[in-house]
């Protein structure tokens, strides 16, 4: 089964037509990424799924259920977690009271798991969100959506804004949700680290899916992905920190 199927979506901010028969399939149980240059539409996929910015015509299912209509707290409901892009912790709570904010189905995360996945928050637990870092509110931002226990975790470039190390400790917390058999779709900037973790990739341009595969095909292929995506040549090797 797929954990999110979008079909054919169309979404416009006013008069401005952004995304183009968008379709796209996240497979239970992998990483799906979404890539492209800025202003392809990326983030705006993932709104529209989640039902932030509706879209006119085209349809989301989460699981085999139709949520094209639904508002974004129905949308959760089916076991959606989402991570936007700004990270968007409370900046006057505490990190523990953030992570008191959540509330979805009884699961494997809890906050003592939080903290031996986030050994900082725990650190930093009695700070206010507006004192943390950058990495230190994505990692929060992350820990959040755990907590509703999801079924498919939707990250909108998690990587933004981070130093190396962090990018890298970010990653491997992505790629652990896989182990735990949550579905994984990241919108991200890092082409070369998102194609190392992922299973299909999708890339946008101007609002329409320009390609999709395998993302180890697409990895492999420097010529394309520099075409479709503007990648650097960098190399990633996510065993080095």
């Amino acid at each position: 089964m797929n954990a999110i199927e979008v079909s054919g979506l169309n979404t416009f901010y006013g008069k401005s037509h952004i995304l183009h028969d968008v379709s796209l399939f996240a497979a239970e149980g992998s990483v799906t990424t979404l890539l492209g240059r800025n202003g392809a539409g990326k983030s705006t996929t993932m709104r529209s799924i989640m039902g932030l910015t509706p879209a006119r015509s085209g349809s989301v299912k989460v699981f085999g259920k139709d949520s094209t209509k639904m508002a974004p707290y129905q949308v959760a409901r089916l076991g959606v977690g989402y991570v936007p892009e700004g990270r968007r912790v409370f900046p006057n709570l505490t990190v523990e009271d953030n992570l008191k904010v959540p509330q979805g189905e009884t699961g494997p995360f809890d906050i003592p798991r939080i903290y031996g996945l986030f050994p900082r928050l725990e650190e930093r637990k009695m700070n206010l969100g507006r004192q943390l870092s950058g990495g230190e509110q994505e990692m929060l931002s992350i820990a959040r959506a755990l907590l509703l226990n999801p079924k498919v975790l939707i990250l909108d470039e998690p990587s933004q804004g981070l130093a190396p190390l962090i990018v890298k400790d970010v990653f491997r917390i992505v790629t652990s949700m896989k182990a735990e058999g949550i579905s994984v779709l990241i919108v991200e900037q890092n082409v070369r680290m998102t194609l190392e973790i992922a299973d299909t990739a999708y890339v946008l341009d101007h609002g329409v899916v320009v390609h999709h595969g395998p993302a180890a095909a697409l990895a492999a292929d420097e010529a394309l992905i520099q075409s479709l995506a503007g990648a650097s040549a960098e190399e990633w090797d996510l065993d080095k920190a």
